[in-house]
């Protein structure tokens, strides 16, 4: 079991006060320690309600966030996540970009072993697009090549 000292650095869980900020802000993600590093194992974040603009037409586009990583020493806090996350409601960037930006950010919060993004953008204009994103440490290599492949596959069918 985690002690409070463990804990106490977690601003965001536990508060009696949440504040949703509504422009990109990644100073809100927060980390705690692995307790398994001894091992790889596999984390899936699942965020169905992530919103974003249009840059040029400043429409929303809606999509289902999908993050799968292995962990080395610190982990996303999952309230920190959706408050990162609900901050881009006002960020104009394309889907790409945001899938990107995320991955980015997380990898340099983390650090983790492994890493990918998905988003799932609801279509519009008849297009759906789904932007793939990943990260891996050296020894994660080749499991990285082989989610981009199988991205790949699964794109073409």
């Amino acid at each position: 079991m985690r002690t409070l000292s463990e804990l106490e650095d977690l601003r965001s869980l536990g508060n009696g006060h949440t504040d949703y900020l509504t422009d990109y802000a990644p100073s809100v993600l927060e980390t705690f320690e692995n307790q398994h590093v001894d091992h790889d194992y596999l984390v899936t974040l699942n965020c169905p309600e992530f919103t974003t603009l249009c840059p040029k037409t400043g429409q929303p586009d809606f999509a289902r966030i999908v993050i799968n990583y292995i962990p080395d020493r610190m982990m996303v806090e999952s309230k920190s996540l959706k408050l990162y996350l609900f901050s881009f409601r006002n960020h104009g960037d394309f889907h790409e970009d945001c899938v990107n930006i995320i991955l980015n950010d997380l990898v340099q919060l983390m650090q983790p072993r492994y890493i990918e993004v998905v988003g799932l953008f609801t279509p519009r204009g008849g297009i759906s697009i789904q932007p793939f994103a990943n990260y891996a440490d050296a020894q994660h290599q080749t499991l990285r090549q082989h989610r981009i492949e199988a991205q790949m596959d699964r794109s073409a069918q």
